[in-house]
């Protein structure tokens, strides 16, 4: 007769050579995965519905957020300089209409964060329906957040020394 803990192993071993090198995932992160990619299907949608145009068609470089009923930047009223985020909205606006040149202008560093995103709604909305998280080593999911959320803050920190040199 077999110890128990043996035949768990070999189902273990089995369940991962049927769904490959991610095991399922629960219920909860599989319906989190759907929620992340709606979320993000949402924030391009309200991008494409933005207008990132001044009434004579030139593309604006911030301040598009003001047609959702936000206030103006406080940084920039108080400084006259942008902050950080200056022109996040208007980039990702100006990017889903294809106005690549115009999004970089505006916040080169929102225009790779929209890329980013983009890649991420796909990847959450896949994995969820797959119910495995796809590329993503089991065990790594919280290094490669770290990581990826690390490069952002990166990203628009040096974004905006540039922005505050020149």
């Amino acid at each position: 007769m077999r110890p128990e803990h043996n035949d768990n192993k070999l189902n273990e071993a089995s369940t991962l050579r049927e769904t490959g090198s991610n095991p399922r995932i629960t219920r909860f992160v599989r319906m989190s995965l759907l929620v992340v990619g709606g979320l993000l299907v949402g924030i391009f949608a309200i991008a494409f519905w933005l207008n990132p145009y001044d009434s004579d068609g030139k593309p604006r470089r911030m301040a598009t957020h003001t047609q959702l009923g936000m206030p103006p930047c406080n940084f920039v009223l108080l400084t006259g300089k942008p902050c950080p985020a200056c022109g996040m909205t208007t980039s990702f606006s100006l990017l889903v209409r294809g106005d690549v040149s115009a999004s970089m202008r505006a916040n080169w560093a929102g225009t790779l964060i929209a890329g980013l995103w983009a890649l991420t709604m796909v990847w959450a909305i896949a994995g969820g329906i797959a119910g495995r998280p796809l590329f993503i080593p089991q065990g790594k999911g919280e290094l490669i957040l770290t990581i990826t959320v690390g490069i952002v803050l990166a990203l628009m920190l040096v974004r905006w020394g540039v922005v505050l040199l020149t």
